[in-house]
């Protein structure tokens, strides 16, 4: 023990003292929620254009979620092969992986992306069916589109919880509580149901032209339900949230 009550295994090299205290799991789920799309939802906030792209991911993050997909559509078009159809989009995600390594930026969005578009062309590749790329996705859009479902079976809508983590503290410190308030929980549920509209008619119009085989039609469907339509949404939801909460000091709806 030192002199001054710090443990030698509390200590770093450099002789300052360590703090091992890991953050809470709602402190990291926070962090979670903060760092993606509808984190950027923020209570208090005005939408804005720029706002928007940031929520996207920013100008990087759109080419990196609309390039794979549309290379796979002009290649498959082109030469009706699968091999380059799948293999072209992986190496353009790998090209932005490197590129953000080299920039000594986050990789961690990257490579969730070029993982499942890895995925996506192992499962065409394996199976010998262009269509069999888009299984991963059509599985995603049920799965969220279930857990969506659950939240408002419980009466805990997804967004809410969302906009709940976001939202400042009391003046005392307490938790701000929107399920007590009649109108956000309303505009909340409201919200939520229009996400699940969007991922039910992502379903709707993919899994038939799936089963159809219908690859270069499903590949330009999955680019128009994508990024435009996830943006209008997250747009709308914003505008939905600004009317039911306020900033402090602030007259205008939030």
């Amino acid at each position: 023990m030192r002199p001054d009550g710090v443990a030698p295994d509390d200590v770093t090299r450099d002789g300052v003292a360590r703090d091992d205290t890991l953050p809470s799991f709602n402190e990291q789920f926070r962090a979670a929620v903060a760092n993606t799309g509808l984190g950027k939802v923020a209570p208090g906030e005005a939408p804005s254009g720029h706002a928007l792209v940031a929520a996207i991911g920013g100008v990087r993050g759109l080419a990196e979620s609309v390039l794979p997909g549309l290379a796979f559509l002009v290649v498959y078009a082109i030469t009706k092969e699968l091999v380059p159809s799948v293999l072209i989009p992986v190496a353009i995600g790998v090209v932005f992986v490197v590129l953000r390594l080299l920039q000594r930026q986050s990789i961690v969005m990257s490579f969730a992306g070029i993982l499942g578009v890895a995925i996506s062309a192992g499962l065409a590749l394996i199976t010998g069916r262009a269509e069999s790329n888009f299984i991963p996705g059509i599985v995603i859009n049920a799965v969220w589109l279930v857990g969506l479902l659950v939240t408002l079976a419980i009466r805990q809508p997804l967004i809410g919880l969302v906009v709940g983590f976001l939202l400042p503290p009391n003046e005392d410190g307490s938790h701000q509580d929107w399920r007590a308030d009649p109108a956000k929980r309303r505009v909340l549920t409201v919200a939520t149901w229009l996400w699940v509209g969007l991922f039910a008619i992502r379903l709707v119009i993919e899994v038939p032209l799936y089963l159809a085989a219908q690859v270069e039609l499903l590949a330009g469907i999955k680019l128009i339900t994508g990024v435009p339509l996830y943006a209008a949404l997250l747009w709308v939801t914003w505008l939905l949230v600004r009317t039911v909460f306020k900033r402090e000091g602030d007259v205008a709806a939030v």
